[in-house]
């Protein structure tokens, strides 16, 4: 239903397209900009709960996805107050390089309170998912939110005390 056919390969050292130069290009904050920026860093994100979903008290169980275009993802921490804290969550095999990583860790909601929920992963590389803060001092704020083709910033949902989740943004 998706069939692409090659026709013809054109290599070049410039940009040969609007989307390579408009998508691609990290502008740092000195104005400063990094064109071809196609690799992925390290990024996770809490799938369940998450945004649009309702939860009850009681257990929880938070999964979500790890992944990384440098190598292997190590670990994900969990937070369940807006990264005051981190427990480390249990990674799901097969754990392969380059490839999404299934993380869980099993929570226990007392009802209270607005929990904020976050993953933040670790790559083979070293490599620590940054913050959203921590990503806008590197990048700048080239676009909404720095560039969304390459936002790797640690998600968070906020869990209301009718049990919804809904997205935030937590610097």
């Amino acid at each position: 239903m998706n069939i692409k056919w090659l026709r013809r390969l054109e290599i070049s050292d410039a940009p040969m397209t609007r989307e390579e130069t408009s998508k691609y290009t990290d502008i740092r904050p000195d104005g400063k900009a990094v064109q071809f920026s196609f690799e992925m860093e390290a990024k996770s994100v809490i799938t369940s709960p998450s945004g649009g979903m309702s939860i009850e008290p009681g257990f929880n169980e938070i999964t979500g996805l790890a992944w990384s275009g440098r190598g292997t993802i190590r670990r994900v921490d969990v937070s369940v107050d807006g990264g005051s804290t981190w427990r480390e969550a249990t990674l799901q095999q097969p754990v392969l390089p380059v490839c999404h990583t299934r993380f869980r860790m099993p929570w226990q909601w007392n009802g209270k309170g607005t929990p904020v929920l976050q993953s933040r992963c670790v790559d083979d590389t070293g490599y620590v998912q940054p913050t959203l803060g921590q990503v806008i001092a590197l990048r700048g704020l080239n676009g909404p939110l720095g560039s969304i083709y390459h936002l790797n910033a640690i998600q968070s949902w906020q869990v209301a005390s009718d049990g919804k989740v809904s997205n935030v943004h937590h610097y």
